[in-house]
């Protein structure tokens, strides 16, 4: 099988290192800095490197997309007449409604295409910074349309598991933009405002301990990418934003009150979630 990679940064390179792990060796990069590509072959994770599809896109059994969404949608429209027939096209954007609304305007209709998040990645950019490892373990989702074939999403999910990924999902466009927004994009924002709070000149990083550090971790963020996430996940998100808020605010007001109970009652709340997430996470460790 032959496979191409659109999009040699962190998460494209990523894949293109676990499959070469996984013992595929067709694999074909594309993207648009001579020097990514260059690296890419110097690293043997792909065998060629291109800078347009038009003269390998027919040729690929499976093209996988790691670009940023609209960038994705360019491609498409670009690509549209290259592309195998009867091949598969795999996205990995982490967002869904909105980019398969998108998509469904641009695409050919000899190919099928399958829509993937795999919830992995690097709060640094760039294919100096991929590595194939970071999927192990990893939770893949995929958003079933009434296009898909079983058997061309079983392919998918095996293909997910074979390069280490723990827990393969199908669920719905609204259902994974609704989760991402709490799960993903929400944490991004908390950090990104936790950060911008600080005040200057007060040397923080003298007063850190662990705390600090692991929450602001993500806030070194690409903000080309996640501006656009944000803004086209805005309805779930502003809901998970404004429920944080309010919980916030419980915290805020038993201080302000100097109710000790509120805040120790608030306390064993989060605390018991935290253990059964935990808990939850341990399972499924258990069982791969």
């Amino acid at each position: 099988m032959k496979i191409g990679i659109v999009g040699l940064g962190v998460i494209g390179g990523s894949f293109a290192e676990a499959l070469q792990s996984a013992g595929y060796q067709n694999i074909y990069g594309i993207d648009h800095n001579q020097e990514t590509l260059d690296t890419a072959v110097n690293m043997g994770i792909i065998k060629e490197g291109f800078l347009t599809g038009d003269s390998i896109l027919p040729e690929l059994d499976l093209t996988i997309m790691a670009l940023y969404p609209k960038t994705a949608v360019k491609f498409i429209q670009a690509n549209h007449d290259f592309f195998k027939d009867g091949s598969i096209l795999m996205d990995t954007t982490g967002i869904k409604e909105t980019f398969m609304a998108e998509m469904a305007t641009v695409l050919p209709e000899n190919i099928e295409v399958v829509y993937t998040h795999p919830m992995a990645g690097r709060e640094n950019r760039g294919i100096a910074y991929a590595q194939g490892s970071v999927f192990q373990g990893a939770n893949f989702l995929i958003t079933p349309t009434e296009a898909n074939h079983e058997d061309t999403l079983k392919k998918i999910e095996g293909l997910a598991t074979e390069i280490g990924f723990g827990k393969v999902n199908r669920v719905s466009a609204s259902f994974h933009d609704q989760m991402i927004s709490f799960t993903s994009q929400l944490p991004h924002a908390i950090a990104i405002s936790l950060m911008n709070s600080d005040h200057e000149k007060r040397e923080t990083g003298k007063f850190t301990g662990d705390s600090y550090p692991e929450l602001t971790r993500i806030a070194k963020i690409n903000e080309d990418l996640w501006s656009e996430l944000f803004i086209d996940n805005k309805t779930y998100l502003l809901q998970s934003i404004q429920d944080f808020e309010i919980q916030l605010n419980l915290i805020k007001e038993a201080i302000k009150t100097d109710d000790r109970e509120q805040l120790k009652a608030l306390f064993r709340r989060s605390t018991a979630n935290r253990l059964k997430l935990e808990a939850g996470m341990d399972e499924r460790k258990r069982k791969k």
